[in-house]
This record gives structure tokens, C-alpha cells and sequence, in this order.
């Protein structure tokens, strides 16, 4: 057995790098910008009419001199409205239902039409057709000298086989990427496979599974290497190498904690999750939020698409304010009091983010930060869950992408536009200006 732990970019790493760019290989990590797709189910409070009045999710204001509503979902990312892009005013009608049968499935098609814009078959059987997404369309310009392509992340239990409800079959709920219009994805929940896969040693699961009992510590079995490294850096070079083993050997901590304390027989939130699955929300979110930004940092891949909810999911977020559980909250007969509680877990579930935009913009990769180099898109393609409509749908995107977007401004589309020219135009950020239409786009949205 073997242990193989990637670096973070580094100083020293420079003159190798612009050696490769001036013979014309790969371009060096820190050209390519990173893509982050962050999926939440159930719309926002903000688009339902009473609430685009108060406005709970977009500003009242277009431009950059907006101000964010106290109860504003968005107000706990203020902090980070330099990298912040609102579109507001887009819809994502790919996701309603085109005939009499399809009528009512809309939690059950949502999913897979966040990163495709396309309208799903409806099907239980194994003929499924979608589209390719948007996240799986860059990976395969930007990802395929990476180890990994693409990492798939999720929060909730999606690991149902057969068909869901109103004939469709789960694979289209459990899943927001798709290598073609037939293959969905599989997802990651567990971090203790994420960061197996990232920093794992062994070559089977039995083999890993006896180095956890054995060892302490991946770094265990990588120290004399690290301290040779580090003999050879400059100053800044240690720092940064010293303060990026810590984070990894604290994430490794904390994911060992969780498996102990939820193997040690008491009772469980969450009694049928795996035993690496917080049942906190906040602390599965950041763990998996921090190997999102090792796997980043270190180039092990460029592409992560995160899924933090199951469409009609129960789950209570005690730690929002509110005891009421998810879906039946977001049915809110349109009482403004009803709407206002729904708002409480909208706001908790948008806040955490911010954790992740903190550690991205805290973490240095060359000239900027991980943020300056990465797109990140967080949206729902659902916006009015109380009545599963798809006009308004919240959307926001984070983040410079290398110096494409300038961020700190609202841009409210026009009545009727597709979120799918948002999501043409995002693909442009990123490079790919030879793609001209995606979903059912009109037009490449300005950002």
C-alpha cells in the first residue's frame, strides 16, 4: 500500500510551469477557472409574489447601489458582494410540464433540468433522456488533465433505485450532472469517500479501511516526503504548504469524530446515513464545502457540481429559526406569516455559502485568491414551490472567473428570459464561445 497527497500551487512551481506553457502543453492550474454549480431544491420565498414584493431574494434596486432587504435570503452573503453577480427574473420552463400526464411532476424533473436547461422524458424505465450539463460540458474541455474530470457532491439521501412519483424515474431527482442526455451521475454524500478519493492509500476498500485502524493520519504515511519538500521552499512556500497539511489533517480530524460518534451506538438524527454523514446540515456542509476547496486548490479537478437538498424532502433545520419541515414550509397557501417562516430556512439554507466563499477567498492560488479564479453558480430551478412554478427562479453567481465577471451588481433580466442564457453566458466566462445555443436559450444573457 501507497499513500499520493497533491500539492497546492506554489511559488516554487512557477518556472516549470511557464516552461510547459512556452512548449505548448496544458496551460498551469492557475489559468483555468475553477466551476462550482450548487443546486437547492424548492425555489425561494422571495419568488413567490408577495415576497418578490418584500423582496426576499432580489433587491428592489438594479445596478451596483443595490441594498439587501433585512429578511433578504441573500443578505448573509452581503459580506462577499465584491464576487457577487444576482440575476434575477429568469425562468426555467424546460422544468414545467409540456402535457396532461407530466402535470404535478415537477419536483421529480427539477433536478435534472438545473445544469441542462433541457425537459426531461418521462420515464421510469432505463430509456432516460435529458441533456449534457453545463458543468459536464466544461469538464470535458477543462477537465480531462486533472486526475479527476469532475466531482459530484450531495447532501441528502439520493441514492433511490427504481421510479419515483408521477412516472419519473429517480435517477432524474437524484442527480444535477449528466455526462450525456442518458447518463446521470453519481453523487458523493459521504466525505469519508470524498476524502478517500482525494487522499486515500491503499488500493481496495479493505485496504483503506485497515490503514484508518492502523494509522492516525494519511500525513502518517507522507511525512519524510513533506519535510524534504519543505526543506527545498522558500518562506512563503512553508507557510503556505504548512497551513494547507494542517487543513487537510483537520478535515481527516473531524471526519474520524463523526464516525466515531456515530458508531458508538447513540441514537442518530439521521439513523440511516453512513457513519462519515454529520446529522447536522451546517457541518456536512462544511466538510464537504472544505474538500470541495482541497480538491480546487490542489488541481485534483476544476469541476464540482453540489446537490444540498432532495425535492420533497421533510428534513427540519432547527438551526434556521424555524421547527416546520422543508416541503410542507415551502407549500405555503401564500399567508404572508407562512411565507415568512419558509423565508427563516430559505436564509438559513443560503447562509451557508458563506462559508465556502470565505475559504475560497482566503485561500491563495498564484497572483489571486480561489475565488478570483473560480465561477461559482448557485440556483434553484424551481421558484414558487407552493405552487411548482419555474418563473422567477432564484439564481446568483459568485466569484471573478479569472477576471470575466466584475461582480458587486443586480441585473434583473427581462420578463420571460430563459435561466438558460444565463447559463450560455457562464459557459462563455469560461471559454467555450463556440457553444451558441443551450437548452432552450434565445440569447447569451449579458453579465
Amino acid at each position: 500500500m501507497g499513500a499520493m497527497v497533491a500539492l497546492p500551487y506554489l511559488d516554487a512551481m512557477t518556472p516549470a510551469l511557464g516552461a510547459m506553457r512556452h512548449r505548448g502543453s496544458s496551460e498551469a492550474a492557475i489559468d483555468k477557472t475553477r466551476l462550482v454549480t450548487i443546486e437547492s431544491v424548492h425555489g425561494a420565498a422571495g419568488s413567490n409574489v408577495w415576497g418578490a414584493s418584500q423582496n426576499l431574494w432580489a433587491p428592489a434596486e438594479v445596478g451596483k447601489t443595490y441594498t439587501h432587504a433585512t429578511e433578504s435570503a441573500l443578505m448573509p452573503l452581503d459580506p462577499y458582494r465584491k464576487w457577487l453577480t444576482i440575476v434575477s427574473n429568469t425562468d426555467t420552463r424546460m422544468a414545467e410540464p409540456f402535457n396532461a400526464p407530466e402535470i404535478g411532476g415537477d419536483h421529480f424533473r427539477s433536478s435534472a433540468v438545473f445544469l441542462t436547461q433541457s425537459h426531461p422524458k418521462q420515464t421510469q424505465g432505463s430509456d432516460l433522456f435529458a441533456g449534457t450539463s453545463l458543468d459536464q460540458l466544461y469538464a470535458k474541455r477543462a477537465g480531462q488533465t486533472t486526475p479527476l474530470p469532475s466531482m459530484q457532491f450531495c447532501i441528502e439521501n439520493l441514492d433511490q433505485a427504481g421510479g419515483c412519483t408521477y412516472n419519473y424515474s429517480c435517477a432524474y431527482t437524484d442527480s444535477i450532472s449528466w455526462a450525456s442526455p442518458s447518463e446521470p451521475l453519481p453523487m458523493i454524500r459521504d466525505p469519508r469517500i470524498a476524502f478517500d478519493m482525494l487522499f486515500g492509500s491503499g488500493n481496495t476498500p479493505e485496504e483503506r479501511a485497515s490503514r484508518r485502524e492502523t494509522r492516525s493520519s494519511i500525513l502518517d504515511w507522507i511525512g519524510g516526503e513533506v519535510e524534504r519538500v519543505r526543506r527545498s521552499l522558500g518562506n512563503g512556500d512553508r507557510q503556505r504548504l504548512d497551513k494547507y497539511m494542517d487543513n487537510v489533517r483537520e478535515i481527516e480530524r473531524r471526519i474520524q469524530a463523526v464516525e466515531a460518534h456515530n458508531r458508538s451506538g447513540e441514537a442518530r438524527a439521521l439513523p440511516d446515513a453512513p457513519a462519515g454523514v454529520p446529522d447536522s446540515f451546517s457541518e456536512h456542509m462544511k466538510l464537504l464545502f472544505d474538500l470541495q476547496v482541497l480538491a480546487l486548490q490542489t488541481d485534483m479537478t476544476r469541476v464540482i457540481s453540489f446537490k444540498i437538498g432532495r425535492d420533497a424532502q421533510n428534513r427540519v433545520f432547527p438551526e434556521s429559526g424555524s421547527n416546520q419541515p422543508f416541503h410542507p414550509a415551502s407549500h405555503h397557501g401564500n399567508r404572508e406569516d407562512r411565507i415568512m417562516e419558509f423565508n427563516k430556512i430559505c436564509k438559513y439554507r443560503v447562509s451557508q455559502v458563506a462559508y465556502l466563499l470565505e475559504k475560497m477567498k482566503s485561500t491563495i492560488d498564484g497572483d489571486g485568491s480561489l475565488l478570483d479564479k473560480s465561477l461559482v453558480i448557485w440556483g434553484s430551478p424551481m421558484a414558487d414551490p407552493n405552487i411548482h412554478n419555474h418563473r422567477r427562479c432564484p439564481l446568483a453567481l459568485f466569484g471573478h472567473a479569472n477576471g470575466a465577471l466584475t461582480g458587486g451588481v443586480h441585473l434583473k433580466a427581462e420578463d420571460g428570459t430563459p435561466m438558460a442564457n444565463v447559463m450560455l453566458a457562464a459557459m462563455h466566462t469560461l471559454g467555450m464561445n463556440d457553444i451558441k445555443t443551450f437548452g432552450d436559450s434565445t440569447g447569451a444573457f449579458a453579465l
